[in-house]
């Protein structure tokens, strides 16, 4: 990090976002050296918007997700020998006017990622948002909680700092909304420090032009983190299921031997329920075994 004075890059991921794009980005110019937005997609002026107000615009052919515009602007804040990069949405809902609360802990070089949370204080800081939003967020919380084996109180707000460490050592590959447990779990992964800090998020107005359905949204999130999971040590939460079905198959196979060693004759049930754990503890097996040769691949091709 420079000594004199760190280069910070607000990144700011957008779809569709004219009604509130010029707002953000006035505002984040404030406290940031650059604006980049990261327009995915749009169907609106956006991209057109941010443009003539200063910002550096990435622009995706079509929507890619959450997630993919959230690597484009990792690489671009790379690119721009970023010491620090903030993440914010483009919709209104963080207060651009709290970036240098993410920013202190960074520049003090305490810690390598700083994280909003809408839970750590009683301030209300959460209260203006729907019932539902807020059960789920703490659901996925507490799931996120228990892959990264770190207690956290907020782990899907997307107003976040990164420092210099963490924006060279995170390579994300989700591209929907569960890029943020994603980025979690390699934080975790590389020893990266983290910290949360109470920041609020403004949902007035914003529920009604919502494009995103909160059931899919949430349903997204719970499987990228079980998909991130099995990713992270596929032999033990796919290969000791595999391995123990394979075993309660082959004892319903010598069951079923049995009955037709003493009358001759084949039970049915027992036989399919011999086929079926034998089958789907092979596969489970093999795709562990693959997917364990595939990270250890990309583990030696990474010290490369």
């Amino acid at each position: 990090m420079n000594k004199d004075r760190p280069f910070v890059v607000a990144a700011v991921p957008a779809y569709d976002e004219e009604k509130t794009i010029a707002k953000v980005v006035l505002q984040a110019q404030r406290y940031v050296d650059k604006v980049v937005v990261c327009d995915d997609g749009s169907r609106d002026l956006t991209a057109e918007i941010a443009e003539r107000l200063g910002a550096e615009v990435i622009r995706h052919e079509r929507s890619l997700g959450y997630g993919a515009a959230i690597q484009s602007l990792f690489r671009k804040s790379r690119e721009l020998n970023a010491d620090v990069m903030v993440t914010l949405d483009a919709d209104g809902q963080h207060n651009p006017r709290e970036i240098p609360r993410l920013l202190k802990p960074i520049l003090k070089e305490d810690v390598d990622i700083a994280v909003g949370s809408r839970f750590l204080d009683k301030e209300g800081r959460f209260e203006d948002a729907p019932l539902y939003r807020r059960l789920g967020v703490k659901a996925i919380t507490k799931l996120t909680s228990i892959a990264v084996n770190n207690e956290m109180s907020d782990a899907q707000h997307g107003f976040r700092a990164y420092g210099r460490k963490a924006l060279e050592g995170l390579k994300i590959f989700e591209n929907g909304m569960g890029a943020s447990v994603e980025i979690l779990m390699k934080a975790k992964e590389k020893g990266l420090r983290v910290v949360e800090i109470s920041m609020g998020c403004n949902y007035h107005g914003l529920e009604k032009t919502s494009t995103h359905s909160p059931i899919r949204h949430g349903a997204s999130i719970v499987m990228s983190i079980v998909k991130l999971v099995v990713e992270d040590k596929p032999l033990v939460f796919l290969g000791v299921p595999g391995a123990v079905s394979l075993l309660v198959g082959v004892l319903f196979g010598v069951w079923m031997l049995q009955i037709y060693a003493i009358e001759g004759r084949i039970v049915t049930n027992i036989a399919l329920a011999t086929v079926a754990f034998i089958f789907v503890g092979l596969f489970a097996v093999f795709t562990a075994i693959t997917l364990y040769a595939i990270a250890r691949l990309i583990q030696k091709t990474n010290k490369q």
